[in-house]
């Protein structure tokens, strides 16, 4: 016989075999009432369980999931490092596309506020659990860290891009007006989630959705300036092996998931995250054959980029001495 505290998870471990499958009823058995405790002035009361259960064919392949699920978190955490190094090294952000760094920031800006809402607001959690009484809350503690560590770098690059020598470049009005609208869109559901026409539950989903646009849109700028410039240089590859890895090894986690537990609902399920995963896997793809076959000659700058690394900057000149 289990036991628990009130309010507290017990979790039962549970070796289902060829033998027990005839007599699975009785694998657990759960009591309707129970007893009180003395201080308590009914008799019974009802019990309110809620069970889930994971079925799954292999403990190797249910650890390999989990390893390569660190892997890729890693990977994607890293991958943000070497384009801030090369930025630092060159003292220059010419070669990294500014409308790029607008989308990325604002992207990742609103997968925070999602990831923290269904994390840490207590509020919007009970009402996701009441819209859905026998989901899970779909964010962890490390989908927090990874959005805020994001978004914390896509800061220091546009800080860096108003620091370094950005070769005349300025965010393009297309990207302004995506970025606009965007904006436009989560502030008109704000007001609509304080006049209660909306749910603070669907309000929060709506960053997501923002999230989801800026990802299927945000690596097009980057393409076409490589294509442009005929060069990779000031585009990290660093940052786009790694997310390539990232990529490749969580759409490898969501199959071998799908395979132990015998939910391949669990990849079809998910278009969203599985479709999002497969399109940056190919713009990485796109990236590395732009920068290992395509653009592997000399660079030859755009006029737009032959400037002084000082013209972003004014010019400090020394005072000019009276002549005698």
């Amino acid at each position: 016989v289990y036991s628990a505290p009130l309010n507290e998870t017990l979790v039962l471990l549970l070796n289902v075999t060829s033998s027990s499958i005839s007599n699975w009823s009785s694998v657990v058995s759960l009591p309707h009432e129970v007893m009180p405790g003395p201080r308590c002035h009914t008799c019974t009361t009802h019990v309110s369980l809620r069970i889930r259960f994971l079925v799954i064919h292999s403990q190797v392949v249910e650890l390999l999931s989990e390893v390569i699920g660190w892997i890729y978190f890693l990977a994607w955490s890293v991958s943000f490092y070497p384009q801030a190094w090369e930025n630092w090294t060159r003292k220059s952000v010419v070669g990294l596309n500014l409308d790029f760094l607008a989308l990325n920031l604002t992207g990742f800006f609103a997968y925070s506020v999602f990831n923290i809402a269904l994390f840490w607001v207590q509020p919007i959690k009970e009402e996701y659990l009441k819209r859905d009484p026998n989901g899970v809350i779909p964010v962890t503690a490390s989908d927090v860290f990874f959005s805020l560590h994001a978004l914390l770098l896509c800061s220091l690059y546009v800080c860096q891009a108003a620091l370094y020598q950005r070769g005349g470049q300025t965010v393009s009005w297309p990207a302004r007006g995506l970025l606009l609208l965007g904006w436009t869109f989560a502030l008109v559901t704000l007001f609509l989630a304080v006049a209660q026409v909306i749910t603070w539950l669907q309000y929060i989903y709506y960053f997501s959705y923002i999230k989801l646009a800026v990802t299927l849109v945000k690596y097009m700028p980057q393409a076409y300036m490589n294509y442009q410039r005929k060069s990779t240089v000031g585009w990290s590859i660093g940052n786009v092996l790694l997310d390539f890895t990232g990529g490749v090894l969580s759409i490898l986690q969501m199959v071998l998931q799908s395979y132990n537990n015998d939910q391949w609902m669990l990849f079809f399920g998910n278009p969203t995250k599985f479709g999002l995963g497969l399109f940056s896997v190919l713009f990485d793809l796109l990236f590395i054959s732009q920068h290992y076959c395509l653009y592997r000659t000399k660079y030859q700058p755009l006029p737009s980029e032959e400037q002084d690394p000082d013209q972003d900057c004014p010019r400090r000149t020394a005072p000019e001495l009276p002549q005698d």
